[in-house]
């Protein structure tokens, strides 16, 4: 590992905890220098993403062209020659998805606000050119003001040919695929990507998916014949919409068009869903030109011709964050960032807050932080880039040999991380020729996984399902190999034990959340409450439904990491099961977290742990 690749994003940026991580990607908490703001780093190792390197250029591509206020910000790219670190927007609310299980389902009205929000990116995205096909709620974050972000283009498509052109590759998450890619027709990209927003408004109004089956096969038929069931509980107008959206002939599927002044999407607004992007980057905004100016002492002139040229780099990073900060009313104002470090000065005092890591073997909530962008899933976990020794001395030293005067508090940690953001990537030998190419492309059969079934489950249903060969298993069976192989030391890499030791060397790094007690959460995000008073009793509870179930499960404090294979080679799921106390009260509870795998099958299998727990009823 070069070190040179972390030196050059460390003279722009503060890096704090890595908050999501997956295959050959880690999203990094960082705050930038010369504004103070928050931000997501996504790093990446491109020799690890080998063939999948184009696809990370596509997602940069696209999102450089893509400015609108639902989907999430690019601020900067840098790019090593090992490394590319995209700086994103900070999103403190998690994933849609975790909201949604956080409250079973979401009332009609929240649906319809957060509808209109998904309706009008897309309706920008396509108005671009573009087609997302990956939309879940997994790829959809909520920011600081509870509005929603989407993330993930590193399946999009913008076919030379215009929107109309038609697509072969089969990419995606099964349970939201739309019948055209099922049956392996070419297909019309906006119209696939309504078909998955008429998933997401289901999972919305009910909470589970509209087409699951313990049978995969069963799955696939039910989407191509497009039969699900209308829960008691939805208004007529609400199943009236979803299926305009969920037809399965996509020529007589409702277009983006129409959804933007759909009456179910206009009750209780007087307007139509505006779609147009706030941000208007042909005019710049004058209090932030000027105190780049006055920063750099450079003329107007030369400011505003560095800006325009939006090359996503420290400049363009600087007037975004800046016009962040003015958004939300704070001052428009930089300040002197701290020398780099490690270049012939002198070492001061330590810092007396230095960051908290946080790693995926130690106990949630020691130094906790939502989720801001989340993690790439590819399809061999195991080949997840490791920080070598010395690259993670360098982080730590950065942080903590000279420590700038105006560092501000990181906010409160003990508010659980929401769930990494996942996606499945396609295959590494298609390179997405549709953003390429005018003629069409030799259809190539990706995978796309195993959804669950509905939800609520039966207590104690069996999860295992005899599933068929099809088209779309052919990366699960390539990944059952590897998994065999990786299996025996999941829980153990060389970067986690690194910052254990750290955090064992730090005075300041003392643990909450030790053997002693179960640490207190002061807000109840993901947490299944309980009537006992004694947090050993619930924990051998768990412990002995994990071992009934056949779950895997490392034990730290009140901290449980679990590791579950719903059949032999295929995919794992990895989550964490937590003790804690709840507010001021004492109560006992049990916090959820999903690290890896299926969103939908980790919300099937944990409900069927808990509803096992008799003494969590």
């Amino acid at each position: 590992m070069a070190l040179g690749d972390y030196e050059e994003i460390l003279k722009y940026y503060e890096l704090y905890e890595t908050i999501g991580t997956g295959g050959f990607a880690k999203v990094k908490l960082a705050r930038h220098h010369l504004t103070g703001e928050k931000v997501a780093i996504k790093i990446m190792d491109k020799l690890a993403l080998g063939d999948d390197l184009p696809r990370v250029k596509v997602e940069i591509d696209a999102m450089k062209n893509l400015s609108h206020q639902h989907i999430c910000q690019l601020y900067h790219v840098v790019e090593t020659s090992r490394k590319i670190f995209m700086v994103l927007e900070y999103c403190p609310g998690g994933e849609l998805f975790d909201y949604i299980i956080s409250r079973d389902r979401l009332s009609q009205q929240e649906t319809r606000s957060f509808f209109r929000q998904i309706v009008s990116a897309m309706a920008y995205v396509h108005s671009q050119g573009y087609a997302h096909r990956d939309l879940k709620p997994e790829n959809l974050l909520i920011d600081g003001d509870h509005n929603l972000k989407l993330i993930d283009f590193g399946l999009c498509a913008k076919p030379k040919g215009g929107l109309d052109y038609h697509l072969n590759t089969c990419c995606g998450s099964p349970a939201y695929a739309a019948p055209e890619l099922i049956q392996g027709k070419a297909y019309i990209g906006s119209e696939a990507d309504v078909w998955s927003m008429g998933v997401l408004l289901y999972a919305l109004l009910c909470g589970f998916l509209p087409f699951d089956d313990d049978n995969v096969m069963g799955v696939y038929r039910k989407i191509i014949r497009g039969k699900y069931t209308v829960p008691k509980w939805l208004s007529p107008s609400s199943a009236l919409l979803l299926s305009q959206m969920l037809q399965v002939d996509p020529k007589k599927r409702i277009t983006v068009k129409h959804l933007l002044s759909h009456p179910w999407l206009m009750e209780g607004y007087s307007d139509a869903v505006q779609w147009q992007s706030k941000y208007t980057l042909g005019h710049l905004d004058e209090d932030c030109v000027a105190e780049l100016s006055m920063f750099h002492q450079q003329s107007r002139e030369n400011i505003l011709d560095l800006i325009s040229q939006w090359k996503y780099d420290q400049i363009s990073a600087t007037y975004l964050l800046l016009q962040s900060k003015k958004a939300r009313g704070k001052g428009v104002s930089l300040r002197v960032p701290p020398p780099l470090r490690g270049h012939g000065s002198t070492t001061p005092p330590a810092d007396p807050q230095p960051d908290k890591a946080v790693t995926q073997g130690e106990v949630p909530g020691c130094s906790q932080l939502p989720t801001l962008f989340g993690s790439m899933e590819f399809p061999d976990a195991s080949s997840a880039p490791e920080e070598s020794p010395s690259e993670e001395f360098i982080l730590k030293a950065h942080r903590t040999k000279q420590p700038s005067s105006h560092e501000a508090e990181l906010e409160d940690r003990e508010f659980p991380a929401a769930t990494p953001v996942t996606r499945k990537v396609a295959s590494k030998q298609d390179e997405n020729k549709e953003n390429f190419e005018t003629q069409p492309a030799v259809r190539k059969e990706v995978p796309l996984g195993l959804p669950s079934p509905r939800t609520p489950f039966p207590k104690r249903q069996q999860l295992e399902a005899q599933v068929p060969n099809t088209p779309f298993q052919t990366w699960t069976a390539q990944v059952g190999s590897s998994q065999k192989k990786r299996k025996a030391n999941i829980f153990g890499s060389l970067e986690r034990s690194l910052d254990k030791v750290i955090t064992m060397l730090t005075p300041s790094k003392k643990r909450k959340c030790t053997r002693d007690g179960p640490r207190r959460l002061k807000a109840h995000y993901n947490v299944t409450t309980t009537q006992l008073l004694n947090p050993d009793q619930v924990l051998s509870d768990i412990m002995a439904v994990l071992a009934q179930k056949h779950v895997e499960y490392v034990l730290s404090g009140y901290s449980l990491r679990c590791q579950w294979c719903w059949q032999p080679g295929r995919a794992s799921l990895v989550f964490e099961l937590e003790v804690c106390q709840l507010g001021t009260t004492g109560a006992l509870g049990i916090w959820r977290k999903r690290l890896e795998g299926d969103a939908w099958l980790y919300k099937r299998l944990v409900e069927d742990i808990l509803s096992s727990c008799q003494l969590c009823l």
